[in-house]
């Protein structure tokens, strides 16, 4: 039986973050900085530990030269993402 993985916000917002930085090529401390916030917090949002307030979800947006939506949005249909281990 196929079962399908639904993503909560905050491993959405996590594995958006991930990407875009990579994207950037950008380490987890030069966002922080761009973002003014601590290294170990965008490590918690990468890892899906934590889901950021909407004006910090913005500040990073901007740090990332992206929309906020693009943090928010989840994987389309087409796009197959595996389910992640719980912690």
């Amino acid at each position: 039986m196929l079962q399908t993985h639904t993503m909560s916000l905050a491993d959405i917002v996590a594995q958006n973050l991930l990407t875009s930085r990579n994207k950037k090529n950008l380490t987890q401390a030069a966002l922080a900085k761009k973002a003014k916030v601590s290294v170990s917090y965008v490590s918690m949002l990468e890892r899906g530990a934590r889901t950021p307030p909407l004006d910090t979800l913005e500040v990073l947006a901007k740090a990332l030269a992206v929309s906020p939506l693009d943090l928010l949005q989840g994987p389309s249909k087409a796009t197959k993402v595996p389910p992640r281990a719980r912690r």
